[in-house]
């Protein structure tokens, strides 16, 4: 008998699976630093997720809201992307408002959808409503979002509760996606998240 049966078993649907999930980091720029809640730590762990994800070969989408005016994503977080990933311009606020965003997420053939960044009141909420009634499953990294007022971070989240996102984390995230202490980058996540 197999010692670990999950491979075996369904698992339940609102768990995250490595070959159906991609990240969307929505908005993380510069001009955002000095007027939104605990960005710096946001930032932080965004990158920390985006080092996990490389690991376990999950895709990640970057948009950048009108950037001529309000900056690139973070230098952190682009340097852990590395040269390869597309940044997405758009100017709509929710990410499937631009049609490059669209077409990204079909390419990656992602259902699940790890979401994070800013504002969780404007872009997150918009973004993650139409991904929802686009049939794919939400999940919010509630630690990888922040608004300007913690007031409209907390409409934001219980909106896209009320929407059916399913709550997460940067932990919960990248331990859902590796099931096992067996798997074979346990121990590099592990460290990345101590």
């Amino acid at each position: 008998m197999p010692e670990n049966r999950l491979d075996e078993i369904d698992r339940h649907p609102r768990t995250l699976r490595p070959r159906s999930a991609a990240l969307v980091i929505c908005d993380l720029q510069e001009a955002f630093r000095p007027v939104t809640i605990d960005f710096d730590a946001i930032a932080t762990r965004i990158a920390t997720l985006v080092q996990g994800l490389k690991l376990l070969d999950v895709p990640v989408l970057v948009t950048e809201q009108y950037p001529q005016r309000l900056g690139r994503t973070v230098s952190s977080v682009l340097h852990e992307l590395g040269p390869d990933v597309m940044v997405l311009d758009k100017t709509a606020f929710s990410c499937c408002g631009a049609s490059t965003f669209t077409e990204q997420l079909e390419k990656s053939h992602a259902w699940q959808i790890l979401l994070c960044g800013l504002e969780a009141h404007v872009c997150v909420n918009q973004t993650a409503h139409d991904l929802i009634v686009r049939g794919h499953q939400v999940h919010l990294l509630l630690d990888c979002i922040t608004s300007r007022t913690e007031q409209n971070r907390q409409i934001g989240v219980e909106k896209m509760r009320l929407a059916g996102i399913i709550p997460s984390s940067v932990e919960m995230a990248l331990f859902e996606l590796m099931r096992d202490a067996k798997h074979e980058q346990f121990k590099a996540i592990q460290e990345l998240i101590k």
